[in-house]
């Protein structure tokens, strides 16, 4: 009983968002991340834009929500077929997503809505853009790559083995 009582436990946090030191590691931060987080910076303006639209624009709702079950029926079709030749080496992915893009913002612009889009867009970036500079979640993995885990499974036996004795 005295073992367990005297073992003190610690706790440590780690800040995923940091300065970038230069601009071009800045650089470099913000084309890894939009890569990564792309699907995530997607959503993010999409849901801004829908919950913009909600109140004055119900028809430009109706066409957002109408491009947004495309989107879906093509990522669906994507895993569906995952040996096709044709849908995922001849046709590009981000192809068919600007595609898509470009359809909702002319459906957006013949529903009037186009102030609303340029505005989220407008309020939207600047927000994803910082995110990307700022996030360095790519740092924490390559930690655990290089072996931070084993070190503390090691530590971790080190103790069992320290307690035994």
């Amino acid at each position: 009983m005295a073992n367990y009582e005297s073992k003190k436990w610690t706790l440590s946090f780690s800040f995923p968002f940091n300065i970038p030191s230069s601009p071009e590691s800045a650089a470099i931060r913000i084309v890894r991340n939009l890569g990564k987080f792309s699907l995530y910076y997607a959503i993010f303006v999409w849901t801004v834009l829908f919950i913009t639209l909600i109140p004055e624009r119900k028809d430009s709702v109706v066409c957002l929500v109408i491009t947004t079950e495309i989107t879906f029926l093509y990522f669906l079709l994507l895993r569906s077929f995952p040996d096709s030749i044709l849908l995922h080496k001849i046709i590009d992915k981000r192809v068919v997503l600007f595609l898509v893009f470009v359809i909702t913002a002319v459906l957006l612009i013949l529903t009037r809505a186009a102030v609303h889009l340029l505005v989220v867009l407008a309020a939207t970036l600047p927000v994803v853009l910082l995110h990307a500079v700022v996030s360095r979640t790519e740092d924490v993995v390559v930690h655990e790559e290089a072996g931070e885990m084993a070190s503390l499974v090691q530590q971790r036996l080190g103790d069992a083995d320290q307690s035994l004795v």
